[in-house]
């Protein structure tokens, strides 16, 4: 199986048309429908209807194409590190962040480093903390902003020193926005919006004194962007922290802190051990400057400029 196959079908798959992904390739359509074929028939599945319309992925090549993303991504981050270490400080940084008020840090330290090291591109993604360590442990993501809780044993981090609180986000016409915090027992009344993340879920549902079952939960996410608009449209109450609610910020909604009152931290890590491409250690070396005192002045400076 050649990575230039798996550039055709990962082409195909995007397109959704043969001829059009072929005229992409600069290859014929009887040469890429053959290397196609080659391919299933090497996999010993069928990863593509074809139709007069277009193709389509089957559930198998839904799952390949999965995988083939991440074989084509990691050869070509492969490629760039020995580009790198022949030419001037380039290539790309991966971070993945999940929704805090850490980010504006984070914003300003890739700045900073930006002007530093023009030639330097970040790539980011805004993921959910599992998914996020996943693209880590497979080498896909250098770098992760996270929320606490997190194991670290695998990583290497810097904690921020910013507390972020944990609250509820209501409109403006429910019956407890006026309060300056709520308590279990008055939230456990009201349909609510959890966060998707296990452990995340399992605090605040042990914070209400309630199992599961006895609370209604219409609904599950993973960022809060589109979680906002459920609650504008008032399908429930969302738990979050006010970091995430100060960058997906609604004229309609409030953010009440709940009590007792419950705050965590956002950490930035990266895998123990890892020999990483010259423009990531730059980038790690960046927010190691952090653990500095001057650099922990600079980092009050930033936070009280949030």
């Amino acid at each position: 199986m050649e990575l230039r196959t798996l550039r055709y079908f990962l082409t195909t798959a995007d397109e959704g048309n043969i001829t059009r992904a072929a005229h992409i390739l600069h290859v014929t359509q009887p040469t890429l429908s053959r290397q196609l074929m080659e391919l299933e028939r090497e996999l010993g599945t069928v990863l593509i209807v074809r139709g007069k319309k277009g193709v389509t992925l089957t559930d198998d090549g839904m799952l390949f194409r999965q995988r083939a993303e991440e074989i084509v991504e990691l050869a070509d981050r492969a490629e760039k590190t020995f580009v790198e270490r022949e030419n001037t400080v380039s290539g790309i940084v991966s971070i993945g962040a999940t929704e805090a008020v850490g980010s504006r840090l984070l914003a300003r330290i890739m700045k900073k480093f930006s002007d530093k090291y023009p030639l330097i591109q970040f790539h980011l993604y805004n993921e959910m903390a599992d998914n996020i360590k996943e693209r880590m442990d497979k080498g896909l993501v250098d770098v992760g902003l996270l929320l606490e809780p997190v194991d670290t044993t695998k990583y290497d981090f810097v904690r921020l020193s910013q507390k972020e609180t944990w609250g509820v986000l209501m409109r403006k016409d429910h019956p407890l926005s006026q309060r300056e915090s709520v308590t279990p027992q008055e939230m456990a009344k009201y349909p609510l919006i959890l966060p998707l993340r296990e452990n995340v879920r399992a605090d605040i549902i042990n914070w209400l004194g309630k199992e599961e079952r006895e609370l209604k939960i219409p609904l599950g996410y993973t960022l809060l962007s589109n979680a906002v608009l459920m609650v504008e449209e008032g399908m429930g109450c969302a738990f979050c922290l006010d970091g995430a609610l100060a960058i997906h910020s609604s004229p309609n909604l409030k953010f009440i802190p709940i009590s007792p009152e419950h705050t965590t931290r956002s950490v930035l890590l990266w895998k123990k051990n890892h020999l990483f491409t010259p423009a990531t250690s730059l980038f790690i070396q960046e927010i190691n400057m952090l653990k500095t005192p001057i650099s922990r002045r600079q980092l009050e400076e930033f936070s009280s400029g949030l």
